[in-house]
């Protein structure tokens, strides 16, 4: 299906409500039925009937439609953030006494999933180098059920080899889950490769707004029902149908978004890597990335958000760069219209954690749909604190 088609008309059935351009918010709790005999009906088979809003709002199946188009995959759901779309799909793919096989470094809040909460339930883990097949294999155990990944990683940028690892799971049995949060649907399609299951931060490039967190969950319509069934009708981590309108909303200009983005970034990644002040950059498609193969087999591209590793001696100087950055906000999270800085030097040294296993020196940029010139004159500006 063509990429126009999903984001301009599939799903939107104009003419069931007055042939508006734009899709209703149904801001309706429940549904009403006309009798007795489509009301029972209706309960045979929720996961395709409007009953109540915890369940399925005919706002929130018009994203559905389009999502699960998106990555290519049979149906999809959508949460209410992004690590309830994680939780989701990890939780519904494990029991007591299983064991999960996840990553290394993945998002921080996937790592406490995986090591503070599933062990409350008997469910144990391990952690393996992604770029590492062997690593891979010779974790997996007899009672793995799940194989966890994040490809690209959000702040180092490593990749997985996407289709080695579905075919080694399938010859296992074993679940494949992966967080695609970071190329979006737009530059990667996992369940091509042979991906069980894909899930979004869709606060970031599917929203595009910064203004609505969400979590989208991707796979055949047997895993999605099954996940219906239990954990989005038991937990009840649903988005709002307001909300909904929103990212539909966003939608509409994710080809804009991300090809912006995409092309920015390109052009700042190749100034950063001539300045001398720079250690390294970590970003897919640049010429010096490990895995730069691997990225033009799986990835169309990457948008905006890379890793920067500068030459300095002090977290004083990464805290004054930080400091000096004025058209760049410092914030977590990625996908608006405006560029966002996040120094990892930010989370060392604070009372009660540890550090993280990145270096300090690393500054993690996202480019939003500023003029690149105009972002690299106020790096440039900043890089002399350093």
């Amino acid at each position: 299906m063509h990429l126009s088609e999903i984001l301009t008309h599939l799903g939107e059935e104009r003419h069931q409500y007055f042939n508006a351009i734009c899709p209703p918010v149904i801001q309706s709790s429940n549904f009403a039925f006309g009798n007795f005999k489509d009301f029972r009906k209706a309960f045979d088979d929720e996961f395709h009937n409007s009953i109540y809003t915890r369940g399925n709002n005919p706002t929130v199946n018009i994203l559905r439609k389009k999502l699960a188009a998106l990555e290519k995959a049979e149906d999809s759901l959508v949460f209410a953030s992004g690590v309830a779309a994680i939780s989701a799909a990890v939780m519904a793919n494990v029991k007591a006494g299983d064991h999960v096989l996840c990553v290394n470094a993945p998002y921080s809040w996937t790592y406490k999933l995986m090591t503070n909460y599933m062990p409350r339930f008997n469910v144990t883990n391990s952690f393996f180098q992604g770029n590492n097949l062997d690593d891979l294999k010779s974790k997996i155990q007899p009672n793995t059920s799940v194989i966890y990944l994040e490809s690209p990683n959000s702040l180092l940028m490593e990749l997985q080899d996407l289709e080695a690892i579905a075919r080694i799971a399938k010859e296992n049995g074993i679940i494949t889950i992966i967080d695609n949060s970071c190329a979006s649907p737009y530059f990667q399609n996992p369940i091509e490769f042979g991906i069980d299951i894909v899930v979004h931060s869709g606060t970031k490039f599917i929203n595009g707004h910064s203004d609505v967190v969400c979590g989208v969950l991707c796979g055949t319509e047997a895993m999605v029902r099954k996940i219906f069934e239990s954990e989005l009708m038991n937990i009840g981590g649903i988005i709002s149908p307001h909300d909904t309108a929103l990212i539909i909303r966003g939608l509409r200009t994710l080809e804009l978004r991300m090809e912006r983005s995409n092309q920015s970034a390109i052009k700042i990644v190749e100034w950063l890597e001539a300045h001398p002040k720079v250690e390294k950059v970590y970003y897919p498609f640049s010429k010096n990335f490990a895995q730069l193969e691997l990225a033009k087999k799986q990835m169309r591209g990457c948008g905006g958000l890379f890793s920067v590793q500068f030459k300095t001696d002090s977290i004083e100087n990464i805290e004054r760069f930080s400091d000096a950055i004025q058209r760049f906000l410092l914030a977590v999270s990625w996908g608006g219209h405006e560029s966002l800085l996040l120094p990892i030097a930010a989370f060392y040294n604070r009372k009660g954690y540890k550090d993280p296993e990145a270096p300090w020196n690393i500054v993690r940029l996202y480019i939003g749909f500023e003029d690149p010139d105009y972002l690299i004159e106020d790096l440039e500006q900043a890089m002399k604190l350093l």
